[in-house]
């Protein structure tokens, strides 16, 4: 079976990626979360992982790293990782590696944090730039491929790649235009998503560095997770 390795749910954007399209998708898999240490993840998980980082997937002896990659890896041998339609398949592809590569503000000013709700001190020219594409490349998929997902009727790696995205909506409460937010509402309501996020509330560990980001965001409104052991 598969070993799929992660950091706190809580955190890790680019670790709920690889780990909602195997839930949702039906691919059995071993959970293997390892909590950001205080100091130097990256020696602390080069243990599992080649580049030190999360998510990790070993199948085996074989080890994949990169969400991308863990993605491509399974689309080789399960169905449905990728739209069957070739068309629907293609702009999946683009908007999955756009993601993958780009959205750098959205990224560094609204850090993944399931349990907080965050109202920012201000929304960034590029911020707002990156709002605007998401809501541009969203609607486009939705209204090209019928819905509800961005590639069609079923869930594939490009909404994977997109739920960070509905968490840190949620988050922030950021605006978007059109079909788009209706978009990111349902991805919270999936199964999945469900389950990961009543984790990260649960979760107990707070780590200083990613706290600190979220401090200087905005002003915390409310914290949801699961108060720390005193």
């Amino acid at each position: 079976m598969y070993k799929l390795f992660i950091a706190n749910k809580n955190y890790s954007s680019w670790s709920l990626r690889p780990w909602i399209l195997m839930r949702e998708l039906g691919i059995a898999f071993e959970e293997h979360l390892e909590p950001f240490p205080e100091t130097d993840a990256a020696s602390a998980f080069r243990a599992f992982s080649p580049s030190g980082r999360v998510p990790c997937l070993h199948d085996g002896e074989l080890v994949v790293w990169d969400s991308l990659a863990i993605a491509e890896y399974l689309a080789e041998r399960h169905p449905g990782v990728w739209p069957s339609d070739p068309v629907a398949r293609a702009f999946a592809r683009c908007a999955a590696a756009e993601m993958h590569s780009s959205f750098g503000a959205l990224r560094s000013n609204c850090s993944m944090n399931c349990g907080l709700r965050i109202a920012l001190n201000a929304v960034s020219p590029a911020l707002q730039k990156d709002l605007s594409r998401l809501s541009e490349l969203w609607n486009e998929g939705l209204r090209r491929f019928g819905g509800p997902f961005l590639a069609g009727k079923s869930f594939t790696n490009v909404d994977a790649f997109f739920a960070p995205v509905a968490f840190r909506v949620q988050t922030y409460g950021l605006q978007l235009e059109g079909a788009a937010a209706d978009y990111a509402a349902h991805l919270l309501t999936l199964p999945g998503m469900k389950e990961w996020y009543e984790a990260g509330l649960a979760e107990p560990w707070r780590e200083i560095a990613h706290e600190l980001e979220f401090a200087a965001a905005g002003k915390i409104t409310a914290d949801l997770r699961k108060p720390l052991a005193v």
